[in-house]
């Protein structure tokens, strides 16, 4: 089996490792089917509680494998090169927005193009300093895909995501985090510590009431107001008949401190 992506499951923290630093991380297709698997699983496994994302060597994930792009190209297999976008990176990208447990982007290096794009799908990204983002499809005469047509706008707006976006550049870490494409900057020699320590307060917490909340606000985001009241109701049911819903209430009542278990 390849080892383009390597997979850890340590105390409730499952952390997905795309694993060709010689390429950047740049996603060929063996690395895409094999990271869709992975995340996939990792949604489905009730022992996950919170997943990390990250990238080998100086890049979370430069995007398309441009090599073997090339190729493809070269060979006229139209199949090939856009079947990707339904079968790879639109699992991917739905999958790290929508499963019901927190998913932190720990962005190491460069993200660029869909690794930008996965990265914005996360609830949070803990950016190295040395490290940014580059929207570079139109930089190849591409549109975009991986869902940030959908994540980017939501986070800084529709004006400076077209900007972005027809005229990429990178994105350094200090504008990342003014712009609201970063959730925090960290030195990098302190980045391993900064999100480990976030994976952990995610997953020592209310596992099935973080789902909730960001199954919530991306259902409301394309829902009406009285659409997004009722779905809200199901979750208040879902959350309130977990084991740490009753547990917590009783910790305030005796004004102890809650400890959630994820169920």
């Amino acid at each position: 089996m390849s080892d383009s992506v390597t997979y850890a499951l340590t105390d409730g923290v499952a952390t997905i490792t795309l694993n060709r630093p010689e390429a950047m991380n740049a996603l060929d297709t063996p690395t895409k089917v094999l990271l869709r698997d992975i995340v996939l699983a990792a949604a489905e496994d009730d022992s996950v509680r919170v997943v990390v994302l990250t990238g080998t060597g100086r890049a979370f994930c430069v995007g398309q494998d441009l090599k073997e792009h090339i190729g493809l190209l070269e060979a006229n297999d139209q199949d090939a090169l856009w079947s990707t976008v339904p079968d790879h990176f639109a699992p991917i990208a739905r999958t790290l927005a929508e499963m019901p447990k927190p998913v932190v982007a720990a962005v190491n290096g460069v993200a660029a193009g869909a690794g930008a794009s996965m990265a914005f799908a996360c609830d949070f990204r803990v950016v190295a300093d040395t490290a940014g983002f580059n929207l570079a499809f139109t930089g190849i005469a591409l549109s975009c895909d991986t869902g940030i047509s959908w994540t980017l706008p939501r986070l800084i707006g529709h004006a400076k995501a077209l900007e972005l976006l027809y005229f990429p550049r990178t994105v350094p870490a200090d504008e990342a985090l003014a712009l609201g494409l970063a959730t925090s900057v960290v030195p990098a020699d302190g980045f391993a510590s900064a999100v480990g320590e976030l994976a952990a307060k995610l997953a020592a917490g209310p596992t099935v009431a973080y789902g909730a909340v960001r199954q919530s606000l991306g259902y409301s985001a394309t829902h009406t107001l009285a659409e997004s009241l009722v779905f809200e109701a199901g979750k208040m049911q879902l959350t309130g008949d977990t084991e740490d819903h009753r547990n917590a209430v009783a910790s305030f009542v005796a004004k102890q401190k809650p400890a959630f278990t994820g169920r």
